[in-house]
Formats: structure tokens, C-alpha cells, sequence
């Protein structure tokens, strides 16, 4: 089922033609917007259970392995991830990656849509090349059984957001697209592939946006450089611009 409301190829149409970057003058504290990798910590049911163990002891080092999908805590989707002709994370220009933004805050119920009237309506408004966090508050339920009944975001506002010049938009959830336990059988991804077919990267499972919600904000989401990967985690912060 796709739900976006222009035509869309599954082919890589190219990055959006956008600005150039430029973090404010802030000089405020950077908030992390990461979750703290754990096994535990809450994932689509799908992926294999991350596993994190120390293979050496001091001494002479303390030696830690890390074995996990890319996709799980807070991360960042590159256009590989379901465009099969798009950018590996390895491809992605640092530009992509880092600058202005905004957060947005909705309140919605378990399974809420995010349709263009709320987008339309969210403050401070988008300038083309922001990098856009949502709010839900679903950051709050991560490792509860709700956390898999968050918000979602329908194909009409990827398209919004595509036309806007959004050049990543991240949620506090672990997909923009409808959870998995209650998508239909034909299920076509509308907000991965829309955004991710135009460049516009995804982000999922960020947390503590609270606290500079509705506001413009500088971002940093410098995901790992990892070659051919679909994804990448990424230690994400952000500060109030000035």
C-alpha cells in the first residue's frame, strides 16, 4: 500500500538541491538526543538481539565487542537502506549531516498519524535544507510494550516534507513509517522510500527532544562512516540556535 500522494520511483533520484549549512552563533549547552546502547534496549522484533561483551580485561587492556544491526538505537538511515541504487553511508556528504533545524512537538495518540495539517501547522516554521526532529513523546516509552505503537507519519507528509527541503527528518520512534505488528500485508514503506529515493535521510529511536521542542535548533548527527552500510549508529546533539 502506498500512501504517498505524487508518483514515486523505487529508483535513486538524487540528493535535494539545498543550502549550504550554517550552525548559529549559539553558545548554549549541546543536549544528547541519543539513547544508551544496551542489549536490551527496545528494537524492531525482527532484528537479532544486539550482543555486547568484553573479550579482554586489564590487564594489558580492557577490550569491548559489539555486535549489533546498524539499525538499532538511535541511528541513521542512508538511501542504501531501501533505495537499492542509493548513496551507502560511506557516500553520504558530511553536509548531510550536521545544521540548522527545527522540533517539533505532537501530541498524539498510540498509532497517531502525522498528516500534512499537523505539519503545516508546526512551529517554528521549516527553511529549506533544516534538518526536522518530531516529537511524540515516544521517546519516554523505549523498552515499555507501547513503544511499539508510536505515532507514524502518512505518505502525503513525506511528500510535504521532500517539497520543503527537509534534509533529514528524525523520529522518536523506531520507524517514521507504521510499526510493523499492525502494517498491511502489501505495506510499501511510503515515508522510507519517498525520503530516502531524494536523499532526504532518516533517523529513528531519538530521545529527550523535549527539552528543545518547537524551538530552532543547531543538530549534529554524525553516524559512523561505515563502508556499503545501509546505516549507521550516530551519537546525535543538538543546542537552541541563537
Amino acid at each position: 500500500m502506498c500512501e504517498s500522494g505524487t508518483p514515486r520511483t523505487d529508483g535513486w533520484q538524487g540528493w535535494l538541491d539545498l543550502p549550504a549549512p550554517v550552525l548559529s552563533a549559539a553558545q548554549g549547552p549541546w543536549i544528547d538526543l541519543s539513547h544508551r546502547v544496551t542489549e536490551t534496549l527496545s528494537r524492531i522484533p525482527f532484528f537479532p538481539q544486539p550482543r555486547i561483551r568484553q573479550i579482554m580485561t586489564h590487564p594489558p587492556a580492557n577490550v569491548t565487542e559489539v555486535q549489533m544491526v546498524v539499525h538499532h538505537g538511535t541511528h541513521v538511515d542512508a538511501p542504501r537502506h531501501f533505495i537499492a541504487d542509493g548513496p551507502a553511508m560511506d557516500e553520504v556528504p558530511l553536509e548531510r549531516l550536521y545544521g540548522p533545524g527545527v522540533i517539533w512537538q505532537f501530541e498524539l495518540p498510540p498509532r497517531g498519524v502525522i498528516s500534512v495539517a499537523e505539519l503545516e501547522q508546526a512551529t517554528p516554521r521549516i527553511q529549506r535544507g533544516d534538518i526536522v526532529l518530531i516529537d511524540t513523546g515516544w521517546w519516554r516509552r523505549i523498552n515499555t510494550d507501547a513503544y511499539e505503537d508510536h505515532p507514524f507519519l502518512d505518505g502525503h507528509a513525506a511528500d510535504w516534507l521532500v517539497q520543503h527541503g527537509a534534509k533529514l527528518v528524525g523520529v522518536d520512534s523506531s520507524s517514521p513509517d507504521m510499526a510493523s505488528h499492525y502494517r498491511p500485508k502489501d505495506f510499501d514503506y511510503p515515508v522510507h522510500r519517498t525520503l530516502l529515493s531524494r536523499g532526504v535521510l532518516v533517523a529513528e529511536h531519538l530521545n529527550n527532544l523535549g527539552a528543545l521542542a518547537n524551538q530552532r535548533v543547531d543538530i549534529m548527527f554524525l553516524g559512523l562512516n561505515l563502508a556499503g552500510s545501509d546505516g549507521a549508529p550516530a551519537r546525535v546533539v543538538a543546542r537552541a540556535a541563537a
